[in-house]
């Protein structure tokens, strides 16, 4: 075994094949690198600052997710070589249970013939945790999967929050035709005929408290946003913030605004990883833990959703009670409408739901790569079903 194990190493492999493979890897690795700097330089071009910031902030994740790699290839062998009673391993905090246990410590750790290399690092950490009665800490082989499970999270991460900017974007994109309305009609009346219907959905039996509630949530799964809505909410920006520019595009701010919320929602804050952490330590044998969790960002969404829809409704109240004063009716945003008076918690549950969501799509996609779909750690297929 130990013959073998010196044949596969890199001082009895042949030129040839260490020069192609890390030619390719070299290649790969600055097509990469050269697109991203490209990509920069359009964005720079076309004065897109607010991508180019996100383009920046995606570069920092792949830098830290380097780091991370990093770190796991450099002390893989001296975490592997830490070692621990058994119980601890045994009998602790299980993802999937153990079918029978044996006095051979090697049995803790699955053999798998495509990682031969692996297997016989294991065995050599185990063989000197064994001498002391204890086992491992953590195999080389569970290290790889690891590490593996950490790359897969924050490409999939990345790549939700893309499409979810990508179809916001597409959303806000269908305002536009509102936008070019209203500014046609500057000089008008019409403009007025949106702030009547706009006031409307606050007056009469709609300003209980729980009807408003109960309106601002079923309101969020049709029509979210109408155009008396967006009329009302333009006119109170430009009021509060231009109102020498009548003709100002909120449209084009709004779009501004997403691509500034994406450079934000595109990174993994400590918080995130914190929550990955706690994870992946509750995620215990019969807890489910992975079934419950998958109600978490349902119950967030929903309860933003309405929280916006009613600042929506709260507004509009406003509205109606300055009309009932004889005032000048008109939107004023406020922080005041959101929780504790600070919009910034609603910013950071949207950034906890994009990722608690991206989360669940890597660890689902994980373990069926690695382990397959009848493994433990996937639970029942109620629960899949459920969950997706």
């Amino acid at each position: 075994m130990v013959a073998e194990e010196e044949s596969n190493s890199l001082q009895y492999t042949p030129t040839w094949v260490v020069a192609v493979v890390c030619f390719f890897f070299v290649l790969i690795s600055l097509v990469a690198e050269r697109a991203l700097h490209h990509l920069g330089k359009f964005l720079k071009h076309k004065q897109q600052d607010a991508l180019f910031e996100a383009l920046q902030k995606l570069k920092e994740e792949l830098m830290l997710l380097g780091f991370i790699s990093l770190l796991l290839t450099v002390f893989q062998g001296l975490v592997s070589e830490m070692c621990i009673p058994t119980y601890y391993v045994s009998t602790v905090l299980l993802p999937c249970k153990k079918h029978s246990e044996s006095k051979t410590p090697e049995k803790h750790f699955p053999r798998d013939i495509n990682h031969r290399r692996r297997l016989f690092s294991t065995e050599a950490a185990s063989d000197h945790c064994s001498r002391e009665g204890k086992v491992p800490l953590l195999s080389l082989e569970a290290l790889h999967q690891l590490h593996i499970f950490i790359f897969v999270l924050a490409v999939v991460h990345v790549i939700y929050c893309l499409i979810t900017m990508v179809l916001g974007g597409a959303r806000i994109r269908q305002w536009k035709q509102w936008e070019n309305e209203i500014q046609g009609h500057l000089n008008d009346r019409h403009v007025d005929e949106h702030h009547t219907s706009f006031v409307q959905h606050a007056q009469g039996w709609r300003k209980t408290a729980i009807l408003s509630w109960t309106m601002s949530f079923f309101k969020q799964f049709h029509g979210s946003v109408t155009k008396s809505d967006y009329t009302a909410l333009r006119e109170g920006f430009i009021r509060e913030h231009c109102p020498s520019n009548p003709r100002y595009s909120f449209h084009d701010y709004i779009m501004r605004t997403l691509q500034v919320d994406f450079k934000k929602v595109v990174g993994i804050s400590w918080y995130l990883w914190l929550f990955v952490v706690m994870f992946l330590l509750l995620n215990v044998k019969g807890w489910n833990t992975y079934f419950w969790l998958s109600f978490l960002p349902v119950v967030l969404l929903l309860t933003v959703g309405t929280k916006l829809e009613h600042i929506i409704i709260r507004l509009a109240q406003e509205m109606s009670e300055m009309k009932e004063r004889g005032e000048t009716a008109q939107v004023k945003p406020s922080d005041e409408h959101f929780w504790f008076k600070n919009p910034r918690i609603v910013f950071f549950l949207i950034h906890f739901i994009l990722f608690q969501n991206a989360f669940e799509l890597a660890f689902f996609f994980w373990i069926l790569c690695t382990y397959g779909f009848h493994s433990c750690i996937m639970e029942k297929l109620g629960y899949i079903i459920t969950r997706l």
